[in-house]
This record gives structure tokens, sequence and C-alpha cells, in this order.
């Protein structure tokens, strides 16, 4: 055998994958391995010297021009030396570290802990000498790494055909998923093996007012559940989308692999960048215990520090609204008949034939803010105040809504003017249609609207197919104006609440007046295609993981046919679960869903709304598992008062609440809300329980939830 020369020998080192750079955790439990591999990059997971994350590649393909004509530019074999996912070598390396605390101005704790060790590796790539940073994070809870572009002489503008970032996990586990969809989240979860994905796919989609599906994708976050005597959980997401689609994953069924999917526009484009620039973070997440991936504060702390120099007009909301009637259909947010044709500007909306059952009208919001006033609510939404609701969908129709101009019987001066003598803020209503072009011509003239008359958050709206069109609701442009809306209202000392949006992931320690948004199945669908007994288990290990969620819960009337005789549809919780509700999902902007009338007949449980808080200086997650159950407890902001969550599935649960989380030697007052013994969601949902028992960090109180059942705990000290 020949002797191999210094410089062969370091070529073979380069790229044959002899280099491996190894990254550990602060703690030591998890280590990191980046290599080359005949110049292609991998990495690869350990968790305590076991392997969660087998060689996975890394790269980026893109189109050979910056400027693409269509999607039919087909990638020919010729285009493939252009991408940047091989050829590479490693030219250096940087390392670092991180320990700090900081305080989120809205948030689930009062301290975030942000501790990570960090890897730099610049590759480059010698056919085209264009050079790339992939940085990894290794933090106690798991992995987050990205891409990074510095400005270069052949790397300035380019756009992205698709990023390949792969996850090769070593065995097939337990998946809770959806159907990956580029303008919709709002689809129940799945309960699968990775391997049996592609079977379960076809059936897992209903319609959408706007749907564009990914076959044999899944959304993010994806929860994974590798079982057996060592159980472990991986949670797979993403952090700090910002000028860049948000992905999915598609699903390699045989090999147990998931591959990052960019959400296109109508060229097919998934990305137009300019260097420098950065791609969000991959974010793998793995503990032993569900409630640790649950208590995960990873994604947030992959964000960047506010630049705001001023968020005190930040405060959490609790909020009624005239929503939920027309959510059933008991009202309407047009005001003339639904066959109008109007033109804003032109129609003369006082000559429009009313449709008689407008919710959007003096009488009823002056009822819903007395009520609200007299609960101690902060806020209340209404709907359906603005002119253009008459033919507002469904007709790519660019100039559907102005957002200044009230509805003939909604007098905005007065209606402010009598919630503001009550203490009530009113909340603004924006839907868009999905016409974001328009609603950003409008937006200033918007936001000086409610700055005049004193509403301080808007909930917007975006159902519908994307204007511009052959945009969606998660490609590039759509995550810009999501955050252009977000700065502008900023500006105007505005809070926004998204719905129908991009699911966030961790933007709100940037961007801190976003402080929810919907990007699920909410609530209104239990009055639409129902929500399963199990989807509030799986939401706070899913859509939960970047930020909180407008759930609107609250529904204590959950049978509809109430209202309407022979309706089958029905709100699948007990009484009792949707108290839960209120501790086990974080929403600082926290609304009582139902009507007025049926919390007055419930008013002793709907106490448990009015003293429960929105915002908080602790959280502890005391047992969970996605799709069964989840228990959470939290301590109030500023206060020394703590509330308990339970949730169940569609099965009955014990379970017994350890106090060992309040102050020792203290004594404290719980009053208890639970399911009634003859309780049951479809039967008997409301049947509750509630008693009052002096409690102290020694105590211990069983619990039995019904199917789909809860129970829910306020605790204050005694004086």
């Amino acid at each position: 055998m020949k002797k191999m020369t210094i410089g062969a020998f370091l070529l073979s080192m380069m790229f044959g994958g002899a280099n491996a750079q190894s990254l550990k955790s602060p703690d030591g439990k998890f280590e990191m391995d980046f290599q080359l591999k005949q110049g292609v990059p991998y990495y690869n997971l350990k968790y305590n010297g076991k392997t969660v994350v087998e060689d996975s590649k890394l790269g980026l393909r893109i189109f050979k021009d910056s400027s693409i004509k269509f999607a039919s530019e087909i990638a020919k074999p010729e285009d493939a030396k252009l991408d940047l996912n091989s050829g590479f070598a490693k030219t250096n390396e940087k390392r670092g570290s991180k320990n700090e605390t900081w305080q989120p101005v809205l948030g689930e704790k009062k301290n975030y802990i942000n501790n990570y060790n960090e890897l730099a590796v610049t590759l480059n790539q010698g056919s085209t000498d264009r050079n790339i940073i992939v940085k990894f994070r290794l933090f106690n809870d798991g992995l987050g790494f990205r891409y990074e572009f510095p400005q270069q002489k052949n790397l300035n503008y380019f756009v992205i055909r698709e990023e390949d970032s792969e996850i090769d996990f070593p065995s097939d586990m337990k998946a809770w998923w959806m159907v990956a969809d580029y303008d919709s989240q709002e689809y129940q979860y799945q309960e699968t093996k990775v391997s049996e994905i592609p079977a379960r796919w076809p059936k897992a989609a209903d319609a959408n007012a706007s749907q564009t599906l990914i076959k044999n994708a899944v959304q993010s976050p994806l929860m994974l559940k590798k079982e057996g005597k060592e159980p472990l959980y991986i949670n797979v997401a993403e952090a700090a989308v910002l000028d860049y689609p948000a992905s999915h994953l598609e699903v390699d069924a045989q090999d147990f692999k998931l591959k990052t999917h960019l959400t296109a526009d109508r060229q097919g484009a998934k990305g137009y960048m300019q260097t420098p620039m950065v791609t969000p973070w991959r974010t793998i997440i793995v503990a032993p215990k569900a409630e640790d991936v649950m208590d995960s504060k990873m994604i947030f702390n992959l964000n960047e520090p506010t630049k705001y120099t001023d968020t005190s007009y930040i405060h959490p909301t609790k909020y009624m609204g005239v929503w939920w009637e027309m959510i059933i259909g008991k009202s309407q947010w047009a005001y003339g008949q639904p066959e109008s044709n109007v033109r804003l500007g032109e129609t003369d909306f006082t000559k429009l034939t009313p449709n008689g059952k407008h919710g959007a009208n003096n009488t009823k919001v002056k009822e819903y803010i007395d009520f609200a006033a007299e609960n101690g609510f902060q806020g209340l939404l209404v709907e359906g105040w603005n002119v253009g609701w008459e033919d507002w969908f469904g007709r790519s129709k660019e100039y559907v809504f102005d957002f200044i101009t009230p509805y003939p019987d909604f007098d905005i001066k007065m209606l402010n003017e009598y919630a503001h003598s009550k203490g009530i803020k009113l909340i603004m209503h924006h839907e868009t249609s999905g016409s974001a072009t328009n609603y950003e011509r409008w937006s200033d003239k918007a936001f000086q609207l409610m700055n005049k008359y004193g509403y301080d958050a808007v909930k917007t709206g975006y159902v519908g197919d994307i204007i511009p069109r052959g945009e969606h609701h998660y490609s590039q442009w759509m995550i810009n104006h999501y955050y252009r809306i977000a700065e502008k209202a900023n500006e105007y000392k505005i809070m926004i609440n998204s719905h129908e949006s991009v699911r966030p992931t961790g933007e709100s320690r940037t961007y801190p007046n976003y402080i929810s948004a919907e990007a699920a199945r909410g609530t209104e669908y239990e009055a639409f295609g129902g929500n399963n007994p199990d989807h509030q288990t799986i939401l706070p290990f899913t859509r939960w993981m970047g930020g909180s969620m407008d759930y609107t819960p609250g529904i204590f009337q959950t049978k509809l046919d109430y209202y309407f005789p022979g309706d089958t549809r029905f709100v699948k919780t007990t009484l009792a679960k949707q108290l839960a509700l209120y501790v086990t999902m974080y929403m600082p902007l926290q609304m009582a869903a139902d009507l007025p009338e049926n919390y007055k007949k419930h008013m002793d449980a709907f106490q448990f709304i009015k003293d429960v808080a929105a915002d908080w200086d602790d959280t502890k997650i005391l047992s969970a598992e996605p799709g069964d159950y989840v228990i959470t407890a939290r301590k109030a902001k500023g206060t020394e008062n703590w509330f308990v969550g339970g949730i169940t599935d569609e099965n009955k649960r014990d379970y017994t609440v350890d106090f060992s989380f309040l102050d020792k030697g203290k004594k404290y007052e719980a009053v208890i809300y639970e399911d009634g013994k003859d309780a049951d969601y479809i039967d008997n949902p409301q049947s509750y329980n509630i008693y009052k028992k002096q409690i102290t960090s020694k105590s211990k109180i069983p619990f039995k939830m019904v199917r789909s059942g809860g129970f829910a705990i306020s605790i204050k000290p005694v004086k």
C-alpha cells in the first residue's frame, strides 16, 4: 500500500467525515456531532449516550437564477451543481455559550432561562466559492440549528427551491400530527405510528375556506413518543420564522425520516433571499417526561429580544365578545341581505334592507358591555361592526373592507363612550377576507380610528384565499405581512390577536404586542365539524409550543339544540372541563366566549372565569400525556394566588393533586370546581360540584374526571 501524502490525508479529513465536530449541552446530557461525508453536511444527536437522531443531511436547493419565471422552470440535473447541499469543505468553526435569564412581557413564567452551548461551522463550496454557516445551539432540553449566509461575491441574491434539512429517527414512534397545508392548521389531530401516517393521511383532512394540502406531509410542531421501558418524548418544530416561509415535514414512513418542506408561492419559489440573512431555527426538543416538553421555552429562547422601546401598553386582557352567537348562527355579521352586491364608497348602507339578525347593533352591544363590566372584564370584542359583510367571502374581492366605516346600527362614538364609562375597552375586529394588500393600504387609517376611540387591541382575520393572488397564508410574503402589521400596530400602541394566520414560533419575544393568535382548530369548530375530546390534551404539545392561542373557551351551554331544536351539534366537553381550559391553555388574551344569558344561569361556576388570571409568574406542569390528559398549576402574576386545571380525553380518569408546589407553612383556601358524579360530556355536561377546602403544601385532593371532563381549583392564601 502506498503512503498517503500529507495533502491527500488532509483532503480525506475534510471530505471523508473523519473531522466530526462535537457539541455538548450545558448539563452534558445531550451531544450533537456534525461532520462532512464526501462534502455533504450531516449531524446527529444523542441523549444520555443513546442516539435520538441518526446521521441526517443538511442543505438547500436553489434556483439557477435569482429571478425565476414560473414553476415550470423544472430542475435539470446540471442545476444540481448550484445547490447548497454538497461539495463543502470546513473552513472555520466558532464556539460560544450563553446562560441568561430574561423576562417576557407576557408569559407563563416571570423568568425564562436561556442556557446553551453553540457551534458555528463555516463551509465553503469549492466549485462555486460560496460560504454558508451552519449554526447549532444545544440546550438542556434539545437542539436548534439554522443556516446563515454572509454577504459575499458569489452569493448575494438567490431563490430557494427547497430546504433539505432532515431528521432521521432510529425507530418507529407514536406521533400526534395533522395534515400539512399551505393555508390552514384547522384540522383534527391524528394519533398513529410514523410508519402509519401515509395510510391515514387521505382521511385526515376536512374542508376549509382556503386549502393547499401537501401529500404525506405533516405540520409542525409535531409531537412524538418513543414507547417502551425508557420512553422518550420528542417535539419537532421551528423558531423565529421571519422573512422566510413556514415549514412542514415530509414523512418517509419506511425509514422514519422527516424532511423540511417550505411553503411555496405560485411560482414554486420558497424564499427570495438577499445576503446577509439567516433561516429560521429547526428545533428538536427531547425529554424523558412529557411534562418537560410542555415546560420547554427553547423556541422562545431562539428568538431575538425585542427592539421595542416602550412595552408599557401591552397587558393581559380578559374579554367577552359579540361572537359566539354568530358562530352558532343565532345572529349574523352582515347588516343587509346576503345577496346584496355592495361597493364600498358607493353603496348607501342606510338604504339596504336589514336582515334583522345583525349582531353588532347598539342595543345588543350595550347589553354585553353591561354584563362584562358587572363581572370585572376589561374588554369586549364586537365582530361585524363595519360595512362590507354582505359579500365579503369567496369572491376574491380585493377592496372588501375599509376598517373605518360602521354599519348604520353601530354608533362607534356612543358605544365607546358608554364602554369607557363602565371601565370596558372595546376590542376592534379587522377581518381581511384574505386581502392582505387591502389591509396594508388601510392599516394607518384603521389604527388611527382605534386611537381616536381608545381601542388598544385588535383581532385580525384572514379567512379565504390570500390576495396577492398566488400567495399562501404561510408563504414568505404573508409571513412578512403579519410582522409588518405588528410593527405598524406598535407605532400606534396596539396589541394584535390574529386568526387564520401562521402559527407563532416564539416571536412574541421580539414582537411582544403580537400577544396571541388562533392558527389551529379552536372552539369555533365545536359549531362546525366538532373537536374530538382529546383535542385540548394535544394542543399544549403542538400549537402552544411557540406561543399563546386564542382558543375562546368558556362555553357553558354546550348543546346547540338549546337554540335550534333538533340541532345535533354540541361542544364535546363538560362544563367543568371548560373551566379547566383557562389554566391548561395559556391565553394572555383570555375570552369568556359564551352568551351572557348562559353565564347568568351558572354564576357559581362563572366565578372561576372571573377569578382566574391571564398572565403568570410561575407554571408547573403537574402531569401530562399527549392525547390523554393535562394537569397544570399556575401562579398569578404579582400575587400569591394559584390556579390548577385538569382535563382528560374521551376516557374517565382519576387524578390526585399534590399541592407540594405551595409555600410550606402557609394555609390556603381552595375553591374546587369538579365534574358532578353524574356528569357526562354527551348526556349531562352541565353537572358540576363546587366546594371549599383549607389546604397546605402537604394536602392532596383526589379527583374523578368523567369522559372529556375536568376540574379547576382557585387557591388563595388565608390571611
